[in-house]
């Protein structure tokens, strides 16, 4: 009867947990393990006990919570509880950490400190490897003392949105009085708070002094009245496709409409920068965002007239991207867009 409650009472509080965190899952997610961040984990899994000491295999719950300290390393402390019973009722005592009748019903307490050593800690998914130490308590009692406990195994965490994941661990919970392997395996949720984000990176201003305030309205560029002798603007970005120097036909269209812009400009000078996304060795992308540059060039030229006296073009590769790429294969992500571009100024004497 008493366990037969445990475990139903663990069931009302767990399974409405699962289920919320299921309806979840189609947000959008952040794949990261953050580093200062704390964890707190609820569990719920399955205990399997070393045959000697004639318990039966039974459900244990639990929670951790934990502290990462970068994105790869982290402790955690364990608290967790098992509500069992003698397995073989017509075997008799023989040795030390067993049970036998009269005994019928027995609970275990836990808890450990573990090190978390995570592999991929920017993907989605986060395998990692854990080890600890810590101890355990049965009641009925079958040492003196609280029985030593060395933890290890191996768990991976998946983020379903920014600050909520699942977890799956299995571990061999070693009792080290007698040798005793416990294997246990479990599910949990996991709600992340605080934590380090990588901030997206901001361009940085080629020119000095600072630019004057500039309005643009449907890529109309006006210039604010100029005190000093200069003034920097900004056209929007020319986006590629991966690995292309070829412009598209809606970079030739903003192009045509610039083109405008510079011959209402005579004196203007235009720096042209190329840039590319994070994907390929630095040397390949250095010149492929140099051939962006020169075909943004090319065409102001052909196109437009734009005397090459008046025109610089340079190639930067994946240095100073307008977007953090969190995984750098995937190279249709909207950030890996976001890089693959051309960005020029225009300075008015």
């Amino acid at each position: 009867m008493k366990r037969e409650y445990s475990i139903g009472l663990l069931q009302k509080k767990m399974l409405p947990l699962l289920l919320a965190v299921i309806l979840l899952c189609p947000l959008a997610a952040q794949a990261e393990i953050k580093a200062k961040s704390f964890e707190l984990s609820p569990f719920i899994g399955y205990h399997f006990f070393e045959g000697q000491q004639n318990l039966e295999n039974d459900f244990v719950f639990g929670g951790r919570v934990g502290y990462n300290f970068t994105n790869r390393f982290g402790i955690e402390g364990a608290l967790e509880f098992i509500n069992t019973g003698v397995d073989d009722k017509n075997q008799a005592f023989t040795s030390k950490g067993q049970f036998a009748t009269p005994i019928n019903d027995v609970d275990m307490t836990s808890f450990h400190l573990d090190a978390l050593y995570h592999f991929m800690p920017e993907s989605k998914l986060n395998p990692y490897i854990v080890a600890g130490f810590g101890a355990a308590h049965y009641n009925p009692s079958i040492s003196d003392n609280l029985m030593a406990i060395v933890s290890y195994g191996v768990g991976a965490k998946y983020w379903l949105v920014e600050n909520i994941g699942l977890r799956a661990d299995l571990r061999d919970n070693m009792v080290v009085d007698e040798t005793f392997h416990n294997v246990e395996a479990t599910l949990g949720v996991i709600f992340r708070f605080g934590g380090d984000s990588k901030p997206e990176a901001t361009p940085v201003a080629k020119y000095e002094p600072a630019p004057k305030p500039v309005v643009v309205a449907e890529k109309q560029v006006v210039v604010a009245p100029v005190k000093p002798e200069i003034t920097v603007l900004e056209f929007d970005d020319v986006h590629f496709d991966f690995d292309k120097a070829t412009l598209k036909p809606a970079a030739k269209k903003s192009l045509d409409e610039y083109i405008q812009v510079l011959k209402k400009n005579p004196r203007a000078k235009i720096r042209i920068e190329g840039y590319t996304s994070e994907k390929g060795t630095d040397e390949y992308n250095r010149d492929l965002s140099k051939k962006r540059a020169d075909a943004v060039k090319s065409y102001l030229m052909r196109e437009g007239g734009i005397k090459s006296s008046r025109l610089k073009s340079f190639g930067y590769g994946e240095t100073d991207p307008e977007a953090y790429e969190a995984n750098p294969e995937i190279i249709n992500s909207r950030a890996a867009k976001k890089n693959m571009r051309v960005l020029f100024e225009i300075a008015v004497q």
